[in-house]
């Protein structure tokens, strides 16, 4: 099976590439998924709660990723250590339910899986991959769709310094999806790619 990786910048697309690529035949592996069912573990909540105390918990008693990326997403000194701390507790859980769902799914017989998550790279997610797509958009238009989003443009500024710059992101994906305009024209790249992905 094809495990193609998205890359891209802070509201590139990603997902929307994603998700257009599974309606044209692709298994989805989808990180933010794992993610937030691994923030539910009794053991990661627990951890959570001695590092951060309440503060990070909702009204609900779980943990709340909007409160949470506050914390780790702040500026330096306190927001690296923190996000370092996160990343330790939960990638290597999250990366074995990725790992997990890619076997399933090349066990029902699918050609292509679609890895969507924010930090391919950077969590080593990449070595689960044959392939990689590069995402790209201007800045201009990320920070739209971030904003249009209810992010500020601190919040997007913040979540892009932790990630590894753009250039480097696309000079090791093997191709580059224009994700500029409107989705319908991602739309029409993406089936004029898909023959070449399930190849």
């Amino acid at each position: 099976m094809q495990v193609i990786g998205i890359l891209g910048g802070v509201a590139s697309g990603k997902s929307l590439v994603a998700r257009q690529l599974a309606e044209l035949g692709a298994g989805l592996l989808d990180a933010d998924r794992a993610g937030r069912e691994v923030l539910r573990l009794p053991g990661v909540e627990a951890a959570a709660r001695e590092r951060w105390g309440e503060r990070v918990f909702g009204p609900d008693g779980r943990i709340d990723r909007e409160r949470l990326s506050e914390v780790v997403f702040a500026p330096p000194p306190d927001g690296p250590p923190e996000r370092l701390f996160l990343e330790q507790l939960t990638h290597p859980e999250i990366g074995r339910r990725i790992a997990q769902r890619a076997a399933e799914l090349a066990g029902a017989g699918v050609r292509v899986a679609i890895l969507d998550a924010p930090l391919i790279l950077e969590a080593g997610w990449d070595k689960l991959c044959t392939r990689l797509l590069f995402v790209d958009a201007p800045r201009r238009a990320r920070l739209a769709r971030a904003i249009a989003r209810g992010w500020t443009e601190e919040g997007f500024a913040a979540r892009e310094a932790v990630q590894l710059p753009l250039d480097q992101k696309r000079r090791v994906a093997d191709r580059v999806v224009d994700n500029s305009g409107p989705p319908e024209q991602t739309r029409t790249e993406l089936e004029r790619l898909w023959p070449l992905l399930v190849d």
